[in-house]
Parts: C-alpha cells; sequence; structure tokens
C-alpha cells in the first residue's frame, strides 16, 4: 500500500459489478445475492476479530508490509466488512500489534497504521529527507569537550551527549536547538573523561543521562529553556561500583552497565522511585582494567547493555552476550559465548537483537531464545568489523563503517543489503535509529539526520 487509498471503500458501481449478478439472467444473481446476504450478517466482533488474526498471520508469513494489502483485499467482501474498516478500536488493536505502538500522534489510529506503514515502506526502499542539526559551540570548555559519545531518540527529539557532561536537545520537525543541560560539579573528579556522557533516556517529558563517573542526572523538557536545571537522581561512586561503561532504560527501568569492581556489573533502578533494585553480576569482570582506563582515554566499547520489550535486557562484552530479568537480576536467561562479538555492532528492538562477530557475520536473534531470525555478512571480517556501528528498528538493520551506512531487512533474506545511504559522513562517534530517524554524529560535531517518515 503507497497511499490511505488500500484502505478506501469501492465505488457503488464496482461493488454492482462484484456482486449484482451475471449479467446473463439464470442463477448467478440469486447466488451472489445469497452469498452477500450471508456475509452482511455476520456481527461487527467477529468480522474485527478475523481482520486481526489475517493481519498476524500475515505480518508472521510474509512481513509487516504484506498486512496492509491482505486487510484491503478482506474489506472488499461486502459493504458491511467494509464498515469494519473504519473501526477505531481496530486499527488500535492493529497499530499495537503490528507496529508495536502505543502512542498516538496522529488524528485517528487508522491514520496511525497507515503513517507507520509508509514509513516502513521508505525505509525499505531508501527513500528519506536528510539534513544536519547544529548548534552554537561558543559555551565549550574546548573542542575536547565537543567530542559526541552518545545520541538518543524520541518521536519529537533527539539528544546528543558530549565527553564534557552536557546534553544538547534538538526538536527534530525544525532541526532546532532548544536546550543544553549540564550535570553537577564534582570535587572528586577521576580522569578526563569520567563525566562524559554514556547514555541518554529520551521521552517527551524528561530526559535522564548518565555519565562515566556513575552520575544520574534528570531534567524535565517543559517548559523549553537554553539553559534548564537539572537534577542529579543518583550520585556515582567509582571506588564502590567501577566506571559506567553503558547506560540504558525505560519508563520503568534504568540499568547501568560497569566495569572495574568485581561482581558489580549490574545495577538495576527502579525508573518511577529511582530506588536501586539489584546490584551484581560477573559479566564485565574480566575488562575491569579497560573500565578504568575509560576514565583517563577513549577506547573502544566495553560493553553494551538495551531493553527489550519482555523485561528483560541484553548485555554484552567482546567475549560474552547474556540476557537477564529485571525483575530478578540474578535470573539468566540465556547465554552465548560463541565468538568474539563486535560490541558497537549489538543492538536490540523490541524482542530481537542484532549480533556480529568479528569476522563480519551477522545474525537478528530471539532475545528469549537467542534462537536465529536471520543471518547475513559484511563484507570482510577483522579490519573490516573496526569502528563498526550498529543499530536496529522493527524492519531493518543499520550499520555504519567506512563512512558508509548499510540497510538489511531484519526478518526477510534479501541476500546483500538493500541499499546504502548516498551521503559520506566521515568518522562517526555515535549512531542510532528508531522506527522513523536515523543519526549520526561525526567527529566534526555535526548530526546527520535521516527522515523516513512518510
Amino acid at each position: 500500500m503507497s497511499s490511505s487509498s488500500s484502505f478506501s471503500t469501492s465505488s457503488s458501481s464496482r461493488e454492482d459489478v462484484e456482486e449484482g449478478g451475471d449479467g446473463g439472467g439464470g442463477n448467478g444473481g440469486r447466488e451472489r445475492t445469497r452469498r452477500r446476504s450471508n456475509n452482511e450478517i455476520w456481527p461487527e466482533p467477529f468480522v474485527e476479530a478475523l481482520a486481526s488474526q489475517v493481519a498476524v498471520d500475515a505480518a508472521r508469513s510474509l512481513g509487516r508490509l504484506s498486512v496492509a494489502p491482505a486487510l484491503a483485499n478482506l474489506f472488499q467482501v461486502c459493504s458491511t466488512w467494509r464498515a469494519v474498516s473504519r473501526s477505531d478500536l481496530l486499527w488500535q488493536y492493529l497499530t499495537r500489534h503490528i507496529w508495536c505502538r502505543t502512542r498516538l500522534l496522529h488524528h485517528t489510529w487508522r491514520d496511525e497504521f497507515i503513517f507507520r506503514h509508509r514509513t516502513h515502506l521508505n525505509f525499505r526502499s531508501g527513500n528519506y529527507a536528510r539534513t544536519t542539526l547544529r548548534f552554537d559551540p561558543s559555551d565549550a570548555e574546548d573542542n575536547h569537550s565537543l567530542a559526541c559519545r552518545c545520541l538518543a531518540l524520541s518521536d519529537h527529539h533527539l539528544a546528543s551527549g558530549f565527553a564534557d557532561g552536557s546534553v544538547r536537545l534538538f526538536h527534530l520537525p525544525s532541526s532546532g536547538h532548544l536546550s543544553t543541560f549540564r550535570p553537577h560539579h564534582r570535587d572528586d573528579r577521576i580522569g578526563r573523561f569520567s563525566r562524559a556522557v554514556i547514555g541518554i533516556l529520551l521521552s517527551d517529558h524528561r530526559i535522564v543521562f548518565a555519565s562515566h563517573d556513575g552520575d544520574i542526572h534528570v531534567a524535565s523538557l517543559h517548559p523549553p529553556s537554553p539553559s534548564p536545571p537539572t537534577r542529579r537522581a543518583h550520585y556515582g561512586n567509582l571506588v564502590n561500583d567501577g566506571a559506567l561503561v553503558d547506560f540504558t532504560g525505560c519508563n520503568r527501568w534504568w540499568v547501568g552497565l560497569y566495569a572495574g569492581v568485581p561482581g558489580r556489573s549490574f545495577r538495576v533502578w527502579n525508573g518511577e522511585t529511582e530506588d536501586t533494585v539489584f546490584v551484581g553480576g560477573t559479566l564485565t569482570d574480566p575488562e575491569s582494567v579497560n573500565g578504568w582506563r575509560l576514565l583517563a582515554e577513549p577506547i573502544e566499547f566495553i560493553g553494551r547493555i538495551r531493553i527489550t520489550s519482555e523485561e528483560s535486557a541484553v548485555a554484552c562484552t567482546k567475549m560474552s552476550l547474556m540476557v537477564f530479568d529485571l525483575r530478578n537480576g540474578e535470573l539468566i536467561l540465556n547465554e552465548d559465548f560463541r565468538r568474539e562479538v563486535v560490541v558497537g555492532a549489538v543492538d536490540v528492538s523490541n524482542d530481537a537483537v542484532v549480533i556480529v562477530d568479528v569476522r563480519g557475520a551477522a545474525s537478528v536473534r530471539r532475545v528469549r531464545d537467542l534462537g536465529q531470525i536471520r543471518r547475513f555478512r559484511l563484507s570482510g571480517g577483522g579490519a573490516g568489523v573496526s569502528g563498526l556501528l550498529g543499530s536496529m528498528n522493527l524492519g531493518y538493520v543499520l550499520m555504519w563503517a567506512g563512512g558508509v551506512t548499510r540497510v538489511w531487512d531484519r526478518e526477510i533474506d534479501q541476500g546483500g543489503p538493500l541499499y546504502s545511504f548516498r551521503e559520506r559522513v566521515g568518522e562517526v562517534a555515535a549512531f542510532v535509529a528508531n522506527d522513523r530517524h536515523v543519526a549520526a554524529c561525526a567527529t566534526d560535531t555535526i548530526i546527520h539526520l535521516w527522515d523516513f517518515g512518510a
């Protein structure tokens, strides 16, 4: 479906042709009338349930883009069934289960579903608009402090975290710089990178960001102002916990991955009360030395942690990958120790994780059992994956390497990549994608943004 017309009702003339007789008399007209009458007496809840099942089956067997044509065919059966296509409750259910969206950004859920379908189609075909986001660097301490360390996307905003601990917020529709958030001062700073931002949680109402020294700051996005106040929600303790090497979360959970102190790889907070609910784990124990090095010098990714849609977290270092339960941090759900992992390329979207090994072999796996969904191969291993950065959204895997971003379908095997971005942006320090946007920050501090929105 390339437009909303796939969901529109047919003209009366077409209905007459399909249902009004065979044009030659006889029993054809009576048979078609009988079929039409039988269809029209089916209750609407039954038709809605049928439409839901058709959509789910189509998505599982042929991919999410096959849902719209399947529904369009279903709604052509008769006028009663077409009337069901105007049920907003049906489109809310379909948007949630097919596109994993629970927030309405358009006028109706039908409009939301159509927008998600078109945007997904744009990702597949490489149809996007590109822009750059810029800010005034005059308030930075020095060039070193302007090194971008991480990016985060929401529906309306992009946040960029820097080496000096600051976070700059941009408004996506206007590409304008809205605010600069700054951390609280610490007198016990250890190493010039100790306050570098390592992770950002971004919603439409607040921003949460964390630095290598373990500090976590929270700020409201409303009302927007050039220098809004921040609140330190957690005071990091390097001696007891080690360095914070990655930070992620959602409204319900915050999760930190540490390296430097044995037996304290993970810390999980309740995202609403901000209370610690778990500390422990040995995943990063072999990386303790590198954890301390992070505070003084920029080195490759030590570890990465991401939250799934099933209240679990995926964490990895270059030597191992594991899945654990956020409600009980001691419960390890799955582990994988097959081959050395490219940490910067690991990402999670919904209930799937993408993993790339040092030989260039990549796979998308189900988080719940690490079962393989599909495999693909990057061109070249070894040096070919050095500096590789990856991200994944609901339908596609994106990998940046050597100045080029390539895109693969995450569910359907198409052989090689679908396409590569036309723009070469040079060395990229941070890279992120969601279901509409892709963002990359180059070493020249320019943030590049690709918008696939319909």
